[in-house]
């Protein structure tokens, strides 16, 4: 076990936490990479949180995560109290034991622990923050599903894309550019990063990439569309193998590291025909993912286009490009293409986080990933949890449906490769 700062776990009953201080009580269970980033904003949002455990397999993940907190505290408010020294951990099931000392627990561990660990923790009254994805299979999925209805657990499922700062004012523009026709989204990326252990290689365990990395996308699709995709009618092409090839691995089968995924999204909540019948509102949808582009110009390239205009999202320039339509009056001629100063362009600079937020209060805006959309995303969550003490309710922005439903199409889309990319290798 770890070395404690506080007390040795022996000694330490919940009777020991400090109940006079009211912020919010943090355990975090996973601390490598998305915990420790995890950890840097909330040690910017101590005045209303605190972090009293911390847990992790791995002792060099939970050293690094404590040093991480010790920087932030020493650069950081003198006015904010200064607990801040948790019991760190090395099992789930020592830290089960606390479960009634815990406001918030925050799961960032691997993906194929996480519907393990929400079937584990649903049951307690607290909130959960669990990354995604929140299952890797249709077994997970499935349990996770029927489980979740009977929970007394919050669960709000981390999907910061939401919150970068170019993605969300495309959102807000949504509604200038008529019905929506056609959504592309576009990852250019570099392979994943090395895991302890080398679990992100491991398809089992990551649900393979159309659903580890990929759920963050289908997410958008449905976010942006306001409908669900028709899944039988979800189609893929993919390519397996192309990076790694100098690494050792004992995984037979690699993982997924280009693709094209296509769906039609559907809803009936349109206008009615002339017998009364509603009329099918559909949008359809292209994700193309490529992991060995390091030298790409755009990393995300989201394309939403309407009957009345155009909206395009480039990161990491974090701008939106919004282009509409010209009406009949500007282009009468459609012998010729139209001319250009019929089209109106307006671009939007979204380098300004709390701008594009309208976020008044202080949100902490260090370097790390996501353009400091984990410093939105905790700043309504927290909001939230503050919310549902003062009234009993809370609505997360993503809830635990929300999250099944973005993997579900990761899930339909890989089964439908597995034969061909299998019959190919």
């Amino acid at each position: 076990m770890a070395p404690n700062l506080r007390q040795q776990l022996s000694s330490l009953t919940v009777t020991d936490i400090d109940h006079e201080d009211r912020r919010i009580r943090c355990a975090l269970l996973g601390c490598g990479m998305m915990g420790q980033e995890h950890i840097s904003y909330i040690m910017g949002y101590s005045r209303d949180i605190r972090i009293d455990f911390l847990c992790d397999p791995y002792e060099g993940s939970l050293q690094k995560a404590q040093k991480i907190m010790q920087e932030f505290a020493a650069q950081g408010d003198p006015m904010t109290p200064s607990h801040m020294a948790p019991l760190l951990l090395q099992d789930e099931q020592d830290l089960l034991k606390y479960a009634d000392a815990i406001d918030l627990l925050v799961i960032a561990s691997p993906n194929y622990l996480h519907t393990p660990t929400l079937l584990k923790w649903g049951q307690h009254d607290l909130t959960i923050l669990v990354e995604k994805p929140v299952a890797v299979s249709q077994k997970q999925h499935d349990e996770l599903l029927k489980a979740s209805q009977q929970w007394k657990a919050r669960v709000w499922v981390a999907m910061e894309y939401r919150y970068i700062p170019a993605i969300a004012k495309l959102l807000s523009l949504i509604p200038e550019i008529g019905d929506l026709k056609m959504v592309t989204i576009r990852e250019n990326r570099y392979p994943f990063l090395h895991k302890i252990g080398k679990w992100n290689r491991d398809r089992e365990k990551t649900g393979d990439t159309l659903v580890e990395k990929c759920c963050h996308f289908f997410d958008l699709f449905r976010l942006i569309t306001g409908q669900e995709a028709v899944l039988p009618k979800v189609r893929a092409l993919a390519q397996r193998g192309l990076n790694y090839q100098d690494e050792d691995s004992e995984y037979e089968t690699p993982i997924i590291d280009s693709a094209y995924v296509t769906m039609p999204f559907r809803t009936n909540e349109g206008a009615s025909d002339k017998e009364g019948k509603k009329r099918w509102s559909s949008t359809i949808g292209c994700l193309e993912l490529c992991m060995f582009s390091e030298g790409s110009r755009h990393q995300e390239e989201i394309i939403v286009t309407g009957t009345k205009g155009r909206l395009e999202a480039y990161l990491p320039e974090n701008k939106v490009y919004f282009f509409e339509r010209p009406c009949h009056e500007k282009w009468k001629d459609r012998s010729i293409p139209p001319p250009p100063d019929s089209i109106r362009r307006h671009v939007f600079d979204c380098s300004n986080v709390r701008e594009v937020h309208s976020i008044d209060n202080e949100i902490p805006t260090h370097g790390g990933y996501h353009y400091s959309s984990t410093a939105v995303e905790w700043y309504h969550l927290l909001q939230e949890i503050k919310r549902y003490r003062e009234t009993g309710e809370f609505q997360a922005h993503v809830s635990c449906l929300d999250g099944l439903r973005a993997v579900q199409m990761g899930i339909e889309a890989t089964a439908k490769l597995v034969n061909e990319l299998e019959d190919e290798s």
